[in-house]
């Protein structure tokens, strides 16, 4: 009988620092933190979904207890999760503080992790407080929250407060990497790299996204599979795109927007699709702000050879008139004429240019 499938996201959950990814500072200070035995009473883990906030309050429980690698069963008496986004009342809260007094069976530490803490009742909010300004010394807590100015401020004021960041496209593409060849799967860097930027700053969000498209594609994925999966433009249309504006060829354009309309994408994603291409043509102009694109090194070096037979102005211009149509897009009751005339400005935007320089 073949084994049940478990997904990626729960199946490669780091379990130890050195496999989180893309938060090395905060990892690195909270094992220190341990190391050093200067360990706060209350944390705060805020920052996006996705990040690794559960993740690591896991792991800091297990490490403060030296139990890295103990069975559920061992972790039971020393850890204790609750979901504040359906267990938010006094009660719950109440059933936290009669425990907290009691020592921990196993381990050093008893460690409280309570997730979404910002959905806690006001009421609840004012039960915990006591606890967490005079807690036993064999007690921890952990707050995490997606949405951290919804905490009172006499919670964070007892927190040391850990802020994750969204993660990188290139940190999570490089471990989409490391669990494609750890499933057996051939997969192009574009290919990962179209997920991570799809999942946008969430790892969860990634490993799921990888699931979805391996059962498409298979042991084999590509990035035509992928963006055909997640309907997702090709690069490839914004670089004909810009080089038909360049020839100042309205028609061309305009058969381009009417081949992606066709293909069912939607047409305000194609707006900010573009401005964030001229946007990537700007900054790739310049050495210093190569960091800035979130882009493959295949796709970065079609950049280069478009961005160096590029005019500044016209890049400049085009980002405006970009970000004019994205603002009068959602009143318009003709978006697609809107688009097209934004295609018929880019077009004619180089004769544009010529003239003003005669001019001057």
């Amino acid at each position: 009988m073949a084994e049940n499938f478990i997904v990626s996201a729960r199946k490669y959950r780091p379990d130890n620092w050195d496999s989180v990814v893309g938060q090395k500072a905060i990892t690195t200070t909270l094992r220190n933190a341990i190391d050093s035995n200067q360990i706060a009473q209350a944390y705060l883990f805020t920052g996006s979904r996705g990040v690794g906030k559960t993740t690591c309050a896991r792991i800091f429980a297990k490490a403060v207890n030296n139990m890295i690698g103990a069975s559920p069963e061992e972790l039971a008496f020393t850890i204790f999760e609750l979901d504040a986004a359906s267990n938010n009342g006094v009660d719950d809260i109440r059933a936290i503080v009669d425990t907290v007094r009691i020592p921990p069976q196993v381990g050093k530490y008893k460690v409280y992790i309570i997730d979404e803490v910002h959905m806690l009742s006001p009421a609840a909010f004012n039960a915990f407080l006591k606890t967490l300004e005079e807690p036993p010394a064999h007690a921890i807590f952990i707050l995490a929250t997606t949405e951290k100015h919804k905490i009172i401020p006499t919670i964070l004021s007892r927190c040391q407060i850990f802020d994750f960041h969204r993660i990188k496209v290139k940190d999570m593409t490089e471990h989409l990497q490391y669990i494609a060849g750890q499933e057996g799967i051939e997969a192009e860097e574009d290919a990962l790299h179209v997920i991570a930027t799809k999942a946008d700053g969430a790892m969860r969000d990634a490993l799921s996204i990888f699931d979805q498209v391996v059962a498409f594609c298979g042991k084999k994925l590509t990035y035509q599979d992928v963006i055909s999966n997640l309907n997702v433009l090709d690069y490839d249309y914004y670089f004909r795109l810009t080089d038909l504006f360049y020839q100042e060829n309205i028609s061309g354009s305009l058969t381009i927007l009417n081949d992606i309309i066709d293909k069912g994408f939607d047409v305000h994603h194609f707006v900010t699709g573009l401005g964030a291409h001229f946007r990537n043509l700007l900054v790739c102009r310049d050495a210093q702000t190569l960091s800035l694109m979130e882009v493959s090194d295949g796709v970065a070096s079609k950049y280069k050879d478009q961005a160096a037979a590029s005019d500044l102005r016209f890049l400049i211009r085009g980002i405006d008139l970009v970000n004019e149509c994205d603002l009068h897009f959602r009143a318009s009751k003709h978006p697609r004429l809107l688009v097209e005339l934004l295609l018929m400005k880019l077009s004619s935007l180089p004769q544009n240019i010529r003239e003003g320089e005669k001019k001057n």
